[in-house]
């Protein structure tokens, strides 16, 4: 007798992510309940199960969805305002102000609305989100059918969201009471940097991360400029001060990390910290080429960011993959560092394990939530094919995800977004170009 199920998948790869680092050929994954109930060759799969729905891929590679670990979702609407600058020139003279003048649930809500469907067809399945107007951005993302980790945005100065560090963090948690029960929303603590939180604000954080149990979801070591300032004004380097208020321990997903010293990668390996790695972000803003090789090496969980779309400009983990491997080969001049599969596995797995979800997400394996991508190997520039791990990472993009599941849920068909039309998107996109490009001109 065969078993029912909801949704068979069968492809012509399926890459688990698992710990053996298959690639498996001719492979089903069958679905029940929006998890995964068996991962076998497809004809066995025919026999064993009768599907209510399947979906045959018969040129694609399917792998768990990636992961966005670092995103500011909202930050869309700001794309391509102020490029070719460092950071803090970048913060003070463009993104603070125009924040200061356009942020409102709206904003967060459109511009969350506009980020999710870009991660959606770019196979993103689950991202970590830091902004303002948590409640906002968690609809925005609900509409759509995205897992999403919303930060509970903490910093010492007001903005038009909260006045103080008290009303950011009540703000946030009420937030997180509302969707509580949701199975795609969950929330971290996110103060935003050191530079701009202070003792107190850290100390208070860290008793709600261990009352909570949230993770700390923290800008880190992003500049020399961070660390100079922090050495002038506390005496010591930032993640030594967030050692010492005990910021530094298992729930920390520390961002950039780009200024890490031997001693310091030994700290965050010794305390279980996970790290979020944002390659193109990093180039972009000039900020350096973070040690992640080393990192690595400590066996220190390092998921891939594309951080938001106004310092990126995409919000694509297929070129954060190419260029988080690309760029440690050059950094360390040898050829074999990160290799596509661990690219592959940061972009996944590791994603899972920063944010405490590797029990559910991050890879294919029974009883896992089924959050998939497909990727079409079949145009000519992805052919031939002899390995698809190799082709995922250093060959295909976004442009070749086809198909997107969320919790058996399909979010992505045939290249297009489900729950939302483009031209309503398009429009979403026009409404708030108009109301920004005073400040431009």
């Amino acid at each position: 007798m065969s078993e029912q199920v909801d949704l068979l998948i069968s492809a012509r790869w399926v890459v688990p992510v698992d710990a053996a680092d298959s690639t498996l050929e001719h492979h089903s994954v069958a679905i029940r309940d929006g998890r995964i109930v068996d991962v076998v060759p497809t004809n066995t799969a025919h026999e064993r199960y009768r599907a209510t729905t399947e979906t045959r891929l018969p040129d694609h590679v399917l792998i768990p969805g990636l992961i966005n670990l670092h995103t500011h979702a909202a930050m869309t609407l700001m794309r391509g305002i102020a490029d070719d600058l460092p950071l803090m020139t970048w913060l003070q003279t463009a993104i603070w102000p125009t924040e200061a003048k356009h942020v409102s649930p709206a904003f967060v809500r459109d511009g969350t609305l506009l980020a999710a469907a870009e991660m959606l067809r770019g196979g993103i399945t689950t991202c970590n989100d830091m902004y303002f107007y948590p409640d906002a951005a968690a609809d925005a993302f609900n509409t759509l059918g995205m897992r999403c980790v919303i930060g509970i945005t903490t910093i010492d100065f007001p903005t038009t969201y909260a006045a103080s560090a008290d009303e950011y963090l009540s703000k946030g948690l009420a937030a997180r009471d509302a969707w509580r029960g949701n199975p795609l929303v969950h929330f971290t603590l996110a103060p935003h940097a050191p530079y701009t939180v202070s003792d107190a604000t850290f100390s208070r954080i860290v008793s709600l991360s261990n009352e909570l149990d949230l993770p700390i979801h923290i800008h880190i070591h992003e500049t020399t400029q961070e660390i100079a300032d922090s050495l002038k004004q506390y005496g010591e380097r930032p993640l030594e001060r967030l050692a010492r208020l005990g910021v530094v321990d298992s729930q920390l997903i520390g961002v950039h990390a780009v200024h890490l010293t031997a001693g310091e990668i030994q700290t965050l390996a010794r305390h279980g910290c996970a790290l979020a790695h944002c390659p193109t972000s990093n180039m972009k803003l000039a900020s350096g080429i973070a040690p992640i090789a080393d990192v690595l090496k400590h066996n220190i969980p390092v998921g891939l960011g594309t951080d938001g779309a106004a310092s990126n400009n995409r919000l694509d983990i297929f070129q954060e993959m190419r260029m988080a491997a690309l760029l440690a080969k050059v950094g360390t001049q040898d050829a074999a560092v990160i290799p596509a599969k661990t690219a592959l596995r940061m972009a996944t797995q590791h994603g899972a394990c920063a944010l405490g979800l590797e029990h559910a997400i991050g890879s294919i394996e029974t009883g896992k939530w089924a959050d998939l991508c497909a990727v079409d190997l079949s145009p000519f520039e992805t052919q031939p094919c002899f390995d698809p791990v190799s082709h995922l990472v250093y060959c295909a993009g976004r442009e070749h995800v086809s198909d997107v599941w969320i919790a058996g849920q399909a979010c992505v068909s045939k290249k297009q977004v489900l729950q939302k039309a483009d031209n309503e998107l398009l429009g979403v996109a026009r409404v708030w170009q108009n109301k920004l490009s005073s400040r431009i001109d």
